[in-house]
């Protein structure tokens, strides 16, 4: 029998002993907190944060609170033998993979809520779920205590939630993101991908195409945000989506929408969102853009 070189903890007594232990011996500790089903993108973002702290710490958690009734959850991918195999390529040093029991025991009555940054986008056809992102985030944080936590770029309105969330409840750690990671390609990697058939997959590949064409036509002053959007949308419907969830270009720090359609003198950085269905895979990206109002 082979023994794994990442060490794996399922309880949150051991977790928070082991990190105080190297917190004792001056080292600096970060998490990457998943829900499994690695691909490249998730260790892209283990590599990342190698380069600012000692020790990593990966969670594997499938939070049942940030998934709809309609929603995956059941169907979500779980391969925790796969998912260490591609931890020890990368060096992790430890795996912390709790139970729901560990997460929410019985008698759990708290949620964490965080407004504004909230609103619209992912959160406007999934109702509850950044409540369930920000409270097991909440959870694990508080479970280890690390001085950084690393999310992806990919899932950026979450990035800008869970940074609000620690400095509004002073939580100890410095909140950070990775670069969003693409397939060969061009899109953007998901754990969701697999779902996709082969003929969906090329379809999918509208979805970066539309998104650069986009930002061309709004950098180079061709078309406004309102008819590159409207025709963005139009696109990827043609293409074969079922359903544009989304498609907008809001500011980076705060993530307010921007609806003005003449170019001014003030360049602000934006980024523009996407969420559209292919099939029953629901599929999200965004890409920065400088936008001058």
């Amino acid at each position: 029998m082979t023994t794994s070189s990442v060490q794996i903890l399922r309880s949150k007594k051991e977790l928070r002993a082991q990190v105080r232990e190297w917190h004792m011996d001056g080292l600096t500790v970060g998490m990457v907190p998943t829900m499994g089903a690695l691909h490249h993108g998730h260790l892209s973002l283990i590599t990342e944060i190698q380069k600012h702290v000692d020790k990593v710490v990966v969670s594997i958690f499938v939070n049942p609170k940030q998934f709809g009734p309609n929603e995956d959850f059941n169907k979500y991918p779980r391969s925790e033998a796969a998912d260490i195999e591609k931890l020890e390529q990368v060096n992790t040093d430890l795996l912390y993979t709790p139970a729901v029991s560990e997460i929410y025991p019985e008698g759990f009555l708290t949620n964490v809520s965080v407004s504004k940054i909230t609103e619209g986008l992912c959160a406007a056809n999934r109702p509850g779920h950044f409540d369930g992102v920000t409270t097991v985030v909440t959870k694990l944080l508080l479970q280890c205590l690390p001085d950084v936590a690393i999310f992806g770029e990919k899932d950026f309105q979450q990035y800008a939630v869970l940074k609000q969330l620690a400095k509004d409840l002073d939580i100890p750690t410095e909140i950070i993101y990775g670069t969003l990671i693409r397939d060969n390609d061009g899109l953007a990697t998901s754990s969701r991908n697999v779902y996709m058939s082969a003929e969906e997959r090329q379809i999918a590949l509208e979805i970066p195409n539309t998104l650069n064409r986009i930002i061309n036509e709004i950098e180079g002053g061709s078309l406004t945000i309102e008819e590159a959007l409207k025709n963005g949308t139009q696109r990827l419907l043609d293409a074969g989506f079922k359903e544009v969830q989304y498609l907008e270009i809001r500011q980076s720090d705060t993530l307010e929408s921007l609806h003005q359609t003449t170019a001014g003198p003030s360049p602000i950085s934006a980024r523009i969102f996407v969420a559209a269905v292919i099939g029953k895979t629901r599929l999200i990206d965004n890409m920065p853009l400088k936008i001058s109002l």
